[in-house]
């Protein structure tokens, strides 16, 4: 095996700890906070899902890290993508484990992007970057956490109204908490047909995959929360049953967080393996499975090494989380993400869930979120990407002299 492919793969696998060690609690964040599953159900679950997220649904987004930021005809000496690629997963996971550190959820897209062009404007200049692409990806960092926050709103608004302000609020979750978890699914469903099956219509997806999917799970919950919950308070009741779904919907982030994200830490790993491999000519060979398998089991050991740290600033320090809250940020953030991998969109998980955690916080007034911790974060947002970059420029121009 050639070194440098050797030390890439190394390099990537760290990035993927970092990733789970930072953006992956997110998806189990929530869950904890609420008490719906303890810290090590949490690990056990999210690392799972998280794999198999990347592994079966990772691979278009993987393909817009590693083709579209910089333009790879501008690079002509494999060398300079190889020192890249290793320079770009370095400096992002730096970044990530200084900010995990300190508890603060940055975004990994942004900090390997950030990464990536570093290196390339030191080799070339501003004219390597792809900025229409560039473009795209930041509109969808702006647009991801405020179309989480307003999807989240909605939808504890909906839950509000059609569960607490009803006289029988038990009956009345058990009718609507099967109905929002099977439209999950119903996502999740389509998402298998196109992702794992290569299908490519997405009326076929969601006709003959989605709805189906959607259907069955909704039954069996439906028929599975008639057995009455004892309490002698309704509202205590409703949570209980949504403590019990809210595992489904928390598993449901890590899968779309698996498939979205796993492309920060492989994309650089592929470049390089398709120039080991082909050459430059390499560049349009499509990702190893096994490669993307890396990524999973990388990401699946940081959330269970060292994600308790940004677990705990989402999912207790934004807003107070009840099970109902913490549903509607995982249903809300998992369908934008799944759909945004879907497009092959690198958007952040950490800014959708962030934006959801936001959004259902807003919908009980202002003064339920904890605006310095939001500001902390949004402040680690604004400068991750330079950081990045400019952490990858310096480690690039000492790979370029010593290799």
């Amino acid at each position: 095996m050639d070194p440098w492919l050797l030390i890439t793969i190394i390099v990537g696998f760290g990035m993927a700890w970092a990733i789970g060690a930072n953006d992956a609690a997110n998806s189990m964040s929530t869950a904890v906070g609420a008490k719906a599953i303890t810290p090590r159900q949490a690990v056990l679950i999210a690392g799972v899902l998280e794999f198999t997220g990347a592994y079966f649904f990772g691979k278009s987004v993987t393909e817009t890290i590693r083709k579209g930021i910089l333009y790879p005809d501008r690079i002509t000496d494999p060398n300079v993508l190889v020192y890249g690629s290793v320079a770009a997963l370095l400096a992002a996971t730096i970044w990530l484990v200084i900010a995990t550190k300190f508890g603060l959820p940055v975004s990994t897209t942004h900090s390997i992007i950030g990464g990536i062009v570093g290196y390339g404007i030191v080799y070339a200049g501003f004219s390597i970057v792809n900025w229409g692409k560039m473009t795209q990806v930041v509109l969808s960092w702006i647009l991801s956490p405020m179309i989480g926050a307003i999807i989240a709103f909605l939808v504890f608004k909906a839950l509000t109204k059609s569960i607490f302000e009803r006289k029988d609020p038990v009956r009345s979750s058990k009718i609507w908490s099967p109905f929002w978890i099977g439209l999950a699914f119903v996502v999740i469903g389509t998402m298998f047909y196109i992702k794992v099956l290569h299908g490519k219509s997405l009326k076929t997806g969601v006709l003959f995959y989605g709805i189906p999917a959607g259907l069955v799970v909704f039954l069996i919950l439906f028929l599975t929360l008639r057995v009455k919950f004892p309490s002698s308070d309704p509202f205590i009741g409703v949570e209980s049953i949504f403590k019990r779904v809210q595992v489904i919907t928390s598993g449901y982030v890590a899968l779309a967080h698996g498939a979205n994200d796993v492309a920060n830490a492989i994309g650089p790993v592929a470049a390089v393996y398709a120039v080991a491999s082909m050459g430059m000519a390499g560049m349009k060979v499509p990702v190893p499975r096994w490669i993307l398998a890396m990524g999973g089991l990388g990401i699946a050991l940081g959330v269970a090494t060292y994600g308790y740290r940004v677990m705990e600033t989402v999912g207790k320090k934004i807003t107070e989380l009840t099970n109902t809250r913490g549903f509607t940020i995982d249903f809300s953030a998992a369908t934008v993400v799944l759909v945004a991998s879907w497009l092959g969109l690198p958007i952040s998980t950490t800014h959708v869930v962030v934006g959801s955690v936001i959004g259902v916080g807003l919908a009980r007034g202002v003064k339920a979120i904890n605006k310095d911790i939001v500001r902390d974060i949004i402040i680690s947002w604004f400068v991750t990407v330079p950081v990045a970059a400019l952490i990858s420029a310096f480690l690039f121009k000492v790979l370029m002299i010593v290799g």
